[in-house]
């Protein structure tokens, strides 16, 4: 979402900090500069496991262990990074109206951050949101069931049925595979149709011995604003039996974030021959964003790298005011997340 603020045909940009002795700010518009946020996109999945009503005599029929327990875990599979903007509010302006200049409209974001002068900034690319996986429908081992099975007044002698059931079910599989059934396939379609129909079978009668494995992912996203000689700093916590936690949960493992300046600072954009011959007292304040760098961590252990600009390591940069002067008239799109200017056009006014 966007907030657009619009001003007279006619009219001047004047970018002062506020302070005393300034305008009021009924004569003008206030906009801030931002902050860079590094946004993590973090995906945990969730394996729930469920024993099952035969897990006792696995051991018995398939010699395999079997789950006693319900249990729970998780593990991080992903992890992505992006960049948003926070406003500054050390960063903030006023965009001041007088007849000596020409401004169509100002666009801030919802926070006020300034995103263009005189045109529409365009639409932010939204991050995609995360999808996971459709999940299979789970298979009822009772539609298998025969109707012996089904009849048995005690777990022993079910568990004995059911076993044999499965081995039944083997037996047909490979004397499929050899051509050797009573009642072999017309075409490789209908040989597809029948392998599939058997371990379907064999997998929802497994289930009363190995349980129930259920698999969920979820997405997290945190974001931190990274700030000078911001060292090994506890980004969250995780526990492979309670998953993603806050940075002040002991019950989980810390991941840290580390963020390095590289001390390179973005060039300022390209101004007009004509602007930089004219003095004009008004100015416009936009980024010039430094260069960083950013790793999560476990134990030692790199977790994710990202290298991005970000507006509190570089510098502000004031444009000469000229641009929207007598003679000369620009637009100016700001990059959202770091108030960088990705596009400045100018032209002579007649």
């Amino acid at each position: 979402m966007k907030h657009i603020l619009s001003t007279l045909i006619l009219a001047a940009l004047t970018a002062l900090p506020v302070s005393a002795g300034s305008k009021k700010e009924s004569e003008g518009l206030v906009y801030y500069l931002p902050k860079t946020a590094v946004r993590m996109h973090v995906l945990v999945e969730k394996t729930t496991t469920e024993p099952g009503q035969l897990n006792d005599y696995s051991d018995l029929y398939f010699k395999t262990s079997a789950p006693q327990v319900m249990t729970t875990d998780y593990r991080i599979v992903g992890v992505k990074f992006g960049t948003a903007a926070v406003r500054d509010e050390n960063q903030r302006y006023v965009v001041n109206i007088d007849n000596k200049h020409s401004v169509l409209n100002v666009d801030c974001d919802v926070n006020g951050v300034l995103r263009a002068i005189n045109t529409k900034a365009p639409k932010a690319k939204e991050e995609p949101a995360f999808t996971p996986a459709p999940k299979a429908q789970p298979l009822n081992p009772r539609d298998y069931m025969s109707q012996d099975i089904l009849a048995a007044g005690n777990l022993p002698k079910m568990a004995q049925l059911v076993a044999q059931e499965i081995y039944d079910v083997r037996d047909s599989r490979n004397m499929l595979s050899r051509g050797e059934a009573d009642f072999m396939p017309k075409d490789g379609e209908q040989l597809r149709l029948m392998y599939d129909q058997l371990n379907r079978q064999e997998r929802a009668l497994m289930q009363l011995f190995q349980g129930t494995t259920t698999v969920d992912t979820t997405e997290y996203v945190i974001s931190i604003v990274p700030e000078k000689e911001m060292k090994r700093i506890v980004a969250f916590r995780f526990s492979k039996k309670f998953g993603l936690t806050t940075a002040d949960d002991l019950s989980g493992e810390p991941y840290y974030m580390d963020v390095t300046d590289e001390n390179q600072t973005a060039e300022p954009p390209a101004v007009h021959e004509m602007a930089k011959k004219q003095k004009d007292e008004m100015e416009l304040a936009v980024c010039l964003p430094g260069k960083i760098s950013v790793t999560l961590s476990n134990a030692n252990k790199k977790i994710g790298h990202y290298d991005m600009w970000a507006a509190q390591f570089g510098q502000v940069e004031m444009l000469n005011g000229s641009l929207f002067g007598k003679k000369l008239t620009s637009k100016i799109v700001l990059d959202s997340a770091t108030g960088a200017v990705t596009e400045l056009t100018t032209e002579p006014l007649d």
